[in-house]
């Protein structure tokens, strides 16, 4: 098969949650046989023409000089790029920006669209983007062949809303067995003397919440935050929680095996999201050994069940904080470990996907 796969900023992944997705699953479909084209912002860091195996595009993105609209107008050259490729599957990962373009979307290449999360829910839009990505959302669902739902959640919500049947198939995640404690020194960490988020530092993900709880704990254990925090929100919460003794802003960190690492030592580690399916990070927390603390909503509770805990305001963070210790909750921490090894392995997400493109190619 000849496969595209559009809808990230690219690989390998500097970004997030779908970059490192069509990394996983573009070297596995590569090591498979089939060819693989990836398409890439064009600000992208990486600018070789090929990445072990996999063919990369690297298309026009002007996001960093004119904001959001930049989304559209790259989702709109990497479409009118793959209307002059013969793709046998197009793999559109997310609608927000591309389903706008629906109608250019190449009539003879089979379009499989993962839905994502219910992204007009997310608190960082007002309400008049929130109402454009509610036609969004329908506009990538009339125009797809094949739709992927990564959450049982998302799966019933399209199944009520427009009557269409999606395929579960939610995101992996490797188990992680090789800790590194020397690590820690680079950051100035001692082993389970802290506390820990990996995420887009966005309204949604409950990072100013996880801070506040943070401000009115107990607890003398550091706080480090992973993201990206150079944009608006990353700023105004930097500048809000500046003072705050124990609290770290970090940055981005892409390095799997030094995210791994902190997830591993760290006391608590929180999943502040509350808009989405899977999210990948949740499951590479679960891969790591970490105790995890959650945003209280059902697409979380969907794959933590009761291996961790839930919070939904900064008075139940703040008594985490105080009260939960990792070294008496191994039975949770296990039963995560567990749950990656028997269902979210990248084998057997990547396989589904690869099934998922034969029958559709089979079918057409």
């Amino acid at each position: 098969m000849k496969i595209g796969i559009l809808g990230t900023r690219g690989i390998p992944n500097q970004y997030g949650g779908f970059e490192q997705f069509a990394q996983y699953l573009s070297l596995y479909l590569v090591n498979k046989g089939h060819e693989v084209w990836v398409y890439n912002s064009h600000r992208h860091e990486y600018k070789e023409a090929t990445y072990e195996g996999v063919k990369l595009i690297h298309c026009f993105d002007p996001e960093s000089k004119i904001g959001t609209i930049g989304q559209f107008i790259y989702d709109f050259n990497c479409i009118r790029d793959a209307r002059s490729r013969d793709f046998d599957i197009l793999l559109q990962l997310g609608y927000t920006s591309s389903s706008v373009w629906a109608k250019l979307l190449p009539a003879k290449q089979i379009i499989v669209s993962n839905m994502d999360g219910l992204e007009w829910k997310r608190s960082k839009f007002n309400k008049h983007v929130q109402s454009f990505l509610k036609k969004a959302e329908s506009w990538a669902v009339r125009s797809s062949d094949y739709l992927v739902a990564d959450s049982k959640g998302i799966q019933s919500y399209l199944k009520e809303k427009y009557k269409v049947v999606s395929s579960y198939i939610p995101y992996g995640a490797e188990l992680f067995e090789n800790p590194d404690s020397s690590i820690l020194k680079t950051f100035g960490l001692v082993e389970g003397d802290y506390d820990m988020l990996i995420a887009r530092l966005e309204p949604e993900n409950s990072i100013e919440m996880i801070l506040e709880g943070r401000r009115s704990s107990k607890t003398k254990r550091k706080l480090i935050i992973i993201g990206n925090d150079q944009r608006a929100f990353g700023v105004y919460l930097k500048n809000k929680f500046e003072g705050v003794i124990g609290i770290h802003f970090l940055g981005g960190i892409y390095d799997q095996n030094i995210l791994n690492n902190l997830r591993y030592y760290s006391n608590l580690y929180f999943h502040g999201h509350q808009v989405g399916g899977t999210n990948p990070s949740l499951l590479e927390a679960m891969g790591s050994g970490a105790l995890i603390a959650a945003h209280r909503n059902e697409f979380n509770r969907a794959i933590l069940k009761e291996n961790g805990f839930y919070f939904q305001n900064p008075k139940d963070i703040a008594d985490l904080m105080d009260f939960a210790v990792k070294s008496d909750n191994l039975i949770r921490i296990n039963s995560n470990t567990q749950a990656i090894k028997e269902e979210f392995t990248w084998e057997k997400i990547n396989s589904s996907y690869e099934t998922l493109f034969l029958n559709a190619l089979k079918n057409k």
